[in-house]
C-alpha cells in the first residue's frame, strides 16, 4: 500500500491502467481455465499445482514437502496435509530421503504422470492462445 510518506512517481496514463487491467483479466481467465481443467480431470486445482511443481523440479535434491510449501506459497503443515491426501489418492509416493532421513522425497505415480501430461498439454494450448495478448499488455505496461 502506498503511504503518505512514499515518494511521488510519474503519473500513469489511462493506457497503462488499461494494459494492467487487461493483463490481470487474462491471468484470471487462465487461472479459471486451469481450475476447470483440473476439476474435469478429477483432481483439485491445488493438487494439479503440486503435481506440476514436483514434475518441474530441477534441483539436485529430490522434491520434498518443504519445496511444495515454498512453491505453492502455503504453510509447511498445509503442504504435509496436501501430500498425505495425494498419497492416499494414489498420486504420490513418499520415501525417506537418502541424504537426510528427516525429509521425505516425493515422486509422482504413473497415474499422476498421465493426468499431468494431459493437463499440461491443455494448458500449453491455452497459453499459446493467450501469449500474444499477455505479451502485449506486459510490453505496454512496462513503458
Amino acid at each position: 500500500m502506498v503511504g503518505a510518506d512514499e515518494p511521488e512517481t510519474e503519473p500513469l496514463s489511462p493506457q497503462q491502467y488499461a494494459a494492467l487491467a487487461d493483463f490481470r483479466y487474462r491471468l484470471r481467465r487462465f487461472l479459471a481455465f486451469s481450475e476447470a481443467a483440473a476439476a474435469r480431470a478429477g483432481i483439485p486445482p491445488q493438487q494439479h499445482q503440486a503435481l506440476l511443481t514436483l514434475a518441474g523440479h530441477a534441483g539436485r535434491e529430490p522434491p520434498t514437502v518443504g519445496l511444495l510449501a515454498e512453491q505453492l506459497l502455503i504453510a509447511p503443515h498445509t503442504a504435509a496435509e496436501l501430500v498425505a491426501r495425494m498419497v492416499d489418492g494414489g498420486l504420490l509416493t513418499k520415501a525417506r530421503a537418502v541424504e537426510d532421513r528427516r525429509r521425505s522425497a516425493l515422486s509422482l505415480t504413473p497415474r499422476a504422470e498421465a493426468l499431468l501430461k494431459a493437463l499440461t498439454a491443455a494448458h500449453l494450448e491455452e497459453l499459446r492462445g493467450l501469449a500474444p495478448a499477455l505479451a502485449g499488455a506486459l510490453q505496454f505496461a512496462a513503458c
